[in-house]
C-alpha cells in the first residue's frame, strides 16, 4: 500500500495566523494537515524552537495549493500601505522574516529588527527610510 506524501506549503509561528489559509484550502477541495498545531498550543514558547506550525497538504495538491497560497497570501506593506518591493528582484512578494538567531531574540522577538524575505528570490533585507 502506498503512504500518501505531504508537502508542506508555509510555516506559521502561531496556530492562530494559519486559519484563514486553511480555511481557504479546505474551501477549494483540498485537504490540510497542520503538524505541530496541538505541541505549539499547548507550549506556544516552544513554537520557534520546533519550526512553527506546518500547513501541510498532499503532494498530489501542491501546485494548486501553491496558486491558491500565492493568491491569498498577505504581502508585506510599508507604512502607506504600499508593497514592499524587493531590492535584489524588484518583486512585490516580500514577508516579515524573523531569523531569532540569537537567545536573546528567541526570548524577546519584539525587539529583533524588522527584515523582508522575497517570496521570489528569498532575498532578506531591511527596511529603506
Amino acid at each position: 500500500m502506498n503512504e500518501p506524501t505531504f508537502y508542506t506549503l508555509a510555516t506559521f509561528e502561531f496556530p492562530a495566523d494559519v486559519q484563514i489559509i486553511k480555511g481557504v484550502l479546505e474551501s477549494e477541495g483540498i485537504s490540510v494537515f497542520l503538524r505541530d498545531e496541538t505541541t505549539i498550543n499547548t507550549d506556544p514558547l516552544i513554537s520557534s524552537a520546533i519550526g512553527g506550525v506546518k500547513l501541510q497538504v498532499y503532494s498530489t495538491d501542491k501546485e494548486r495549493a501553491k496558486e491558491i497560497y500565492d493568491e491569498v497570501r498577505n504581502y508585506a506593506t510599508d507604512a502607506e500601505g504600499k508593497l514592499i518591493v524587493c531590492p535584489n528582484c524588484k518583486a512585490t512578494k516580500s514577508e516579515i522574516y524573523y531569523s531569532r538567531n540569537s537567545v536573546f531574540h528567541k526570548l524577546f522577538p519584539f525587539f529583533e529588527p524588522t527584515k523582508y524575505k522575497c517570496a521570489q528570490c528569498n532575498f532578506i533585507s531591511r527596511p529603506t527610510r
